[in-house]
């Protein structure tokens, strides 16, 4: 059982009273209006003022109040505001900092002034800030939670108490930190001022406690890079597909196919007929009428069938297997999946009626991923032929094979952007052998024409994360399943 035990450190000089959590107050930046903190003991009530133009991008000004602390911890609060009206984007924070620089690493649970609860971080000093949206807004508790290097949100639990929310990220602040509450006015010019009520800061113990798997499905803007929540689960799922009309997306757990309203919600499972042991090899044809999945509960090998969009009874495509499915041609005609022949897996495609199957890599080694470009030109496909995995592509006979990335990353699953200017791909630190689960990873973005690649974000993942086609259908953004092992 979890022991926690309530810090209560001695304020020496900031005005505050000696029972009070924090240990000193201080402005970060360089605000025009200079904060204050008011502690009510008896309520276990922070008033908390702050200015500062804003907590973003390299560096951050705001009010903090603050103590130092090691190793894992919980801190909560019941959170809101003042006053109503001021910006939108004015926060209340329950922050971890490595400094009190206004370019230090840090992360916060930050309450807007319009209610939307984020996840906040900056992973290195002098970095730009990132964020994973929570799917509630609004105000209450709000939790914050260290466990090793992994910072994770809670929310309040339908059963009493705070739960994991979904937002999670991995970020290494050397210990001591500084751990407390803060507020940013998001305007130079004012002083906003935030109620933290029923503050409490835990010790956490730093091992024996039990794990569990969580698995959130997330967007990603590729212009803001700004991450948003859309489902969260003690449930393993994997394998997001975004469906042509923006009105749903699809995935995979327990060998079952689900789908989810893009706006979030609950999500209804799809009729697969007898198959019920499908893999995270699936996708939705490019008029958005059928699905195609790869499942193998006749023979235990698996085989690519198709059905209607809605469900129904799966029709066979593929005599052998394994083959595992993974783009659909533009046209509708065709589909591309890798296959095990003989020992050695290469890329295949076949008819969507089925058919004879036709083989387009012959290179010793792992073939894999193939996808169609939007305008059916190329197949992009993830090769190990030059000894570390790669982006490679071919056009759809097979011919004028050619490698697209050549760089120290195990790069995995190119997923074409609908208007074509991009490639996404899951990318493996080099010594990583495989497309193993629950490992640092990273999607980074390849331009189709060439040019630099753009890093787009770090998570804890694996093959599910991204290995099937995710882009939204006006190629803006990205699905995705992050995953992290959170004590219970």
């Amino acid at each position: 059982m979890r022991i926690a035990v309530i810090l209560s450190l001695v304020l020496c000089h900031a005005g505050l009273a000696a029972t009070s959590l924090f240990t000193n107050q201080t402005e970060i930046g360089n605000p025009a209006r200079p904060g204050k903190t008011d502690f009510d003991e008896a309520k276990s009530s922070y008033l908390i003022a702050g200015g500062g133009e804003n907590m973003w991008f390299t560096n951050d000004a705001l009010h903090f109040a603050w103590t130092r602390l090691s190793g894992d911890f919980s801190l909560s609060a019941v959170v809101d505001w003042v006053n109503a009206g001021g910006n939108l984007h004015r926060k209340a924070c329950l922050m971890m900092r490595e400094s009190l620089e206004p370019d230090a690493a840090y992360i916060d649970a930050a309450v807007h002034g319009d209610g939307l609860i984020s996840l906040q971080f900056r992973q290195m000093k002098g970095g730009l800030t990132r964020e994973v949206q929570a799917r509630q807004k609004g105000f209450g508790r709000v939790g914050l939670r260290r466990h090793g290097n992994t910072v994770y949100l809670r929310l309040p639990a339908p059963a009493g108490g705070l739960e994991p929310a979904g937002p999670f990220t991995r970020i290494e602040l050397k210990d001591p930190v500084y751990v407390g509450l803060g507020v940013c006015a998001h305007d130079n010019k004012a002083l906003e001022t935030a109620r933290f009520t029923q503050a409490s800061l835990e010790r956490e113990p730093a091992s024996g406690n039990k794990e569990t798997l969580h698995s959130s499905l997330e967007t990603i803007s590729i212009k803001s890079l700004d991450r948003r929540l859309i489902h969260h689960s003690r449930n393993h799922f994997e394998a997001p597909n975004w469906s042509p009309d923006d009105k749903f997306l699809l995935f995979n757990s327990s060998g079952r196919l689900y789908r989810l309203p893009r706006a979030g919600g609950e999500p209804q499972g799809i009729d697969t007929g007898f198959a019920v042991k499908c893999n995270n090899d699936h996708g939705i044809s490019p008029d958005g009428t059928r699905l195609v999945i790869s499942d193998q509960t006749k023979t235990g090998k698996s085989l690519i069938y198709v059905l209607p969009i809605v469900g129904g009874a799966p029709e066979l495509v593929t005599l052998n297997g394994p083959s595992y499915w993974h783009g659909w041609s533009p046209d509708g005609k065709w589909l591309a999946y890798c296959a095990e022949r003989g020992g050695e897996y290469d890329v295949y495609t076949i008819p969507v009626q089925g058919g004879q199957e036709r083989r387009l890599t012959t290179a010793p080694g792992l073939d894999d991923g193939p996808e169609y470009s939007p305008d059916g030109k190329y197949i992009y496909f993830n090769s190990e032929r030059s000894g570390r995995m790669q982006i490679w592509r071919m056009k759809p006979d097979g011919a004028s094979q050619e490698q697209v990335t050549d760089d120290q990353w195990n790069n995995w699953f190119p997923h074409p952007s609908p208007d074509g200017k991009w490639i996404v791909c899951l990318a493996y630190a080099g010594d990583v052998k495989g497309h193993p689960a629950n490992q640092p990873v990273r999607l980074r973005l390849i331009p189709a024409d060439g040019g630099p690649v753009k890093e787009l974000t770090t998570l804890f993942g694996g093959q599910g994360t991204i290995n099937v086609p995710s882009w939204s259908p006006d190629s803006q953004n990205l699905a995705f399943v992050s995953y992290e092992l959170l004590p219970e």
